[in-house]
């Protein structure tokens, strides 16, 4: 299992720079962000390079209405990312109908990539993680219970299983929040998140759970890592996705929640 970070895309390149720096040291394998109307995801990626290139780097997820296989292609290419390093997360956004979006964009982005490059599907229901286990590198899951992402873990490997394939990584962003107010910021990341569209509200009225209870808000190394265990058990890759601001608190999530192999940390997790 792989150790990864997830932040909010945007950062500036000297921030990017000394947290992508700081991973390294504390024993994470990749670095990952998002991407929104406002800010390109694969440009942050590229601060990320510059300071760790021997670093995997994960975008997750590029909406497909927003970005063409031929654009991805392009700014890979612009920004000079590695395809070796590169975790390439697409969803279909406000494409329809979905499955078809994603399964055609899958088939050019391999025409139009190096072989190297990983191309992660965002997925949350049976259909689309059985579409993801049976094309892609790797599925990526999202706000979910380690019991959900357990179910959904296994759609995906049923899908590659009818493509006659092995299965793919399958990897989770689990929101994590440390220290004074980490509750709050949890339920207000949640919170926005429940209500963000349709597919959101009924994903979230079927896990039937209170607000605050998918991911993990807490107040130390100790309790973080112990929260943390189950995502662990029910994926390949869980992305620890860091609710903080600013860069400080960036580094507080990264310490707290690295592996506990990682240069820099004693024994006990202090």
């Amino acid at each position: 299992m792989g150790y990864a970070l997830g932040v909010n895309v945007g950062l500036a390149p000297e921030v990017a720079g000394e947290l992508a720096a700081a991973c390294v040291e504390l024993g994470y394998d990749s670095l990952w962000t998002n991407d929104e109307p406002d800010a390109n995801g694969l440009e942050t990626l590229a601060h990320f390079a510059a300071a760790a290139p021997s670093m995997d780097l994960g975008v997750g997820v590029l909406p497909l209405h927003r970005f063409s296989p031929k654009k991805i292609a392009a700014d890979i290419d612009r920004l000079g990312l590695d395809p070796s390093r590169l975790w390439l997360g697409i969803g279909s956004g406000q494409l329809h109908p979905q499955l078809d979006a994603v399964q055609q964009a899958v088939e050019e982005l391999r025409r139009l990539l190096a072989p190297q490059c990983r191309i992660v599907v965002a997925a949350m229901r049976p259909r689309m993680c059985r579409v993801g286990g049976a094309i892609a590198d790797a599925v990526l899951l999202n706000w979910m219970l380690p019991a959900h992402a357990a179910a959904a873990r296994q759609w995906v490997h049923e899908g590659a299983e009818a493509a006659g394939r092995e299965p793919p990584t399958v990897a989770l962003y689990v929101r994590v929040a440390v220290g004074a107010g980490a509750e709050d910021r949890l339920c207000a990341d949640e919170g926005r998140y429940r209500v963000i569209n349709d597919s959101q509200r009924r994903h979230f009225a079927a896990m039937n759970v209170p607000l605050g209870s998918v991911g993990v808000a807490a107040h130390g190394r100790p309790e973080v890592l112990d929260g943390l265990a189950p995502y662990q058990r029910a994926v390949d890759l869980p992305i620890v996705r860091a609710l903080a601001h600013p860069a400080a608190a960036l580094l507080e999530v990264a310490r707290a929640s690295a592996p506990s192999q990682g240069p820099g940390l004693s024994p006990s997790g202090a």
